[in-house]
Parts: structure tokens; C-alpha cells; sequence
């Protein structure tokens, strides 16, 4: 099974060798895509310089600051059109550990979709975030499933794994959310087509260096997609 793990990065340049390191350790056969999003710190540079002497390693290169769920669209297009059958949605911060990769793609054996989730089992597995980001992130998954009734208790998550086939029986081009948002919103769509989502619980640490993107209006997004979302799905737009 041909897998890529898609790699969106903004200023990352103090992780991004190191994760792709850890990756290649984890499962060698691995593809890695990085979506730069043109980092003023050379991020894309460093990519690029080491594409040139493996080809597990691809780059998609952008004007600029575009934002994460775009990244992904494009990300995700490269993999249909390049024939991969699993792809990954991974951050370059080491918050998800690559280790956990094989188990993604053991469970993804009787799914179609496999959720990395923080919040499955009866304890939080957050580390190093502080609380009231902590209390955030667990009540806008609550809100989340509350409103949309999705059966996935880590929506708002960012380390999963697809088979192909789901994106490409998504609308990807016309997904134009964020952030949180984004991430809420794929989830959903692949439910809404009946596709079979299975969680795996999984350890979140606080990135290891750089600075968050998190911000206010990534929340605010977050907020009114999960009902505009559950409006599309009320009168048939999804």
C-alpha cells in the first residue's frame, strides 16, 4: 500500500529534518510531502535541498502564508493524482509521534478513516498544554458532537489517516476552512458519505520548538462551521 504523509509547515525549520528523520526510522517505504507555505525561516529550502537526493520526499512550494486546511486540499489532491492509496495528515512539531503510524494503518484494516484522538479513552492524553487551552480543545470536541452528532469525540484533532478512496469521494475543492475548522470539516463530510471512522487513542505533547498558530479566529471558525455544517447536511449540501 503506497502511503504518504502529508507535511504542512510554516516556519518549522528547527523540526522539520528531525520529523522526516523519525518518519523514514518509523516505516522506510514511507513518502513524505511537505506544504510550505513559503516560511520566511528556509523551511521549504531545506526540503527542497533534500528531495533532491531521496525521492520519498516531495514539496509543494506556495506563494504564502495560505493557511492549514488548503495545505491539506492540495496535499490531498497530490495523493489522488499520484495514485497513493493511505495518506496521512501529520504536524511537523512532533505533537503526534510518528511511532504510532503502524497502528493508524492496522486499524485502517476495518476503516476508512482513522482518528488520532486525545480525548477516546476516560483520561485526556495531553501533555505539556496549558489548561485553559486544554479546556478549550475538550469542550469545542463536545460542542462538536453535541451539534453535528458525529460519532468522533477528537474532531478537532490533526493526526489521521485516510484511504485515498475517501478524498476521492469528497469535494475537496470545495472546502475552504481552517484550522480547527478544516479538520472538523473532513471528518464530517467522510461521515456524511458513510464511510467507516474508527478512533485510536494517541499521546499529544506540546510542540518541541516554534510557536504555535493558533489564534482567535481559528476558534471563531471553528464555532460557526461546526453549524453551517449541520445546516448543509439538513438540506442536502453535502
Amino acid at each position: 500500500m503506497r502511503t504518504l504523509v502529508i507535511i504542512p509547515t510554516y516556519n518549522e525549520k528547527e523540526n522539520i529534518n528531525s520529523i522526516i528523520d523519525l518518519v523514514f526510522q518509523v516505516i522506510p517505504t514511507l513518502e513524505i510531502l511537505v506544504v510550505d507555505d513559503n516560511s520566511p525561516d528556509g523551511t521549504g529550502q531545506i526540503v527542497a535541498s533534500r528531495a533532491l537526493t531521496d525521492n520519498r520526499i516531495h514539496l509543494i512550494q506556495r506563494s504564502g502564508k495560505l493557511g492549514l486546511g488548503t495545505a491539506y486540499v492540495a496535499g490531498f489532491n497530490y495523493a489522488v493524482q499520484n495514485a497513493f492509496d493511505i495518506v496521512f495528515e501529520m504536524d511537523a512539531d512532533f505533537s503526534h509521534d510518528p511511532h504510532e503510524i503502524p497502528n493508524f494503518i492496522a486499524t485502517l484494516e476495518n476503516a476508512d478513516v482513522v482518528v488520532g484522538s486525545r480525548y477516546s479513552s476516560k483520561s485526556t492524553q495531553v501533555v505539556n498544554w496549558p489548561l485553559k487551552r486544554l479546556v478549550l480543545s475538550y469542550s469545542a470536541n463536545i460542542y462538536t458532537r453535541l451539534i453535528t452528532g458525529m460519532p468522533v469525540h477528537d474532531a478537532t484533532g490533526g493526526f489521521n489517516c485516510f484511504r485515498c478512496d475517501v478524498l476521492r469521494q469528497i469535494a475537496l475543492d470545495e472546502i475552504h476552512s481552517n484550522g480547527y475548522a478544516f479538520q472538523i470539516e473532513i471528518k464530517f463530510r467522510a461521515w456524511r458519505k458513510h464511510f467507516r471512522l474508527k478512533e485510536i487513542p494517541i499521546v499529544f505533547v506540546d510542540r518541541r520548538n516554534g510557536i504555535s498558530k493558533m489564534n482567535k479566529s481559528i476558534v471563531t471558525e471553528a464555532a460557526w462551521m461546526v453549524c453551517l455544517l449541520k445546516l448543509k447536511s439538513l438540506f442536502g449540501n453535502l
